[in-house]
């Protein structure tokens, strides 16, 4: 891990960071989660357990800080580091496949799926979170909204940030 992947990764954080601040709830506080799509862009550029673990520490981390969702710390953190691991697991079973920016949309999408049903389960029903909502309701009304959300920010972003890594000297995965 060298020190210009980790002020990229930082970047993207601190990007992720912004954006999930300055958006505005949704139902019961919670909020499409842009620091997902930025972790899940951070690992597609590094796809190595060292760097999904330090991304999916780093946003699990924000992410819990700055939830509006009744004890959101702990939840965050936990779907974070399982979203971080099988979104690094897929992207390495689909790895000549998820060369395809199609296919990493998708991936993200499933990602914030997975997200957001791991989240809703630890923070309901291990925590006990009490938002005057069901599962299905947040689902429906948060995580299948941030699912579009996170596609459309993704498929913005990362070209960006693509065209910007090969014109650089980064060494990531799309670069090689």
């Amino acid at each position: 891990m060298n020190t210009k992947n980790l002020v990229l990764m930082a970047l993207l954080v601190g990007v992720g960071a912004t954006l999930y601040v300055v958006t505005p709830g949704m139902v019961n506080g919670m909020k499409p989660d842009f620091m997902l799509t930025m972790m899940f862009i951070g690992i597609l550029l590094f796809p190595t357990i060292k760097e999904t673990f330090l991304l999916s520490l780093a946003t699990g981390v924000l992410s819990g800080l700055f939830t509006t969702f009744p004890a959101g710390l702990v939840p965050n953190m936990i779907d974070k580091a399982v979203t971080g691991f099988v979104f690094l697991a897929a992207f390495m079973i689909l790895k000549k496949l998820a060369s395809n920016f199609a296919v990493s949309a998708v991936l993200v999408g499933l990602g914030t799926i997975l997200s957001g049903i791991v989240f809703l389960a630890v923070a309901l029903f291990v925590f006990n979170a009490n938002v005057g909502a069901t599962f299905a309701v947040l689902f429906v009304g948060v995580v299948l909204p941030a699912v579009a959300f996170n596609v459309i920010a993704f498929a913005i972003i990362y070209p960006i940030v693509a065209k910007l890594v090969k014109r650089s000297k980064f060494q990531t995965a799309i670069s090689i």
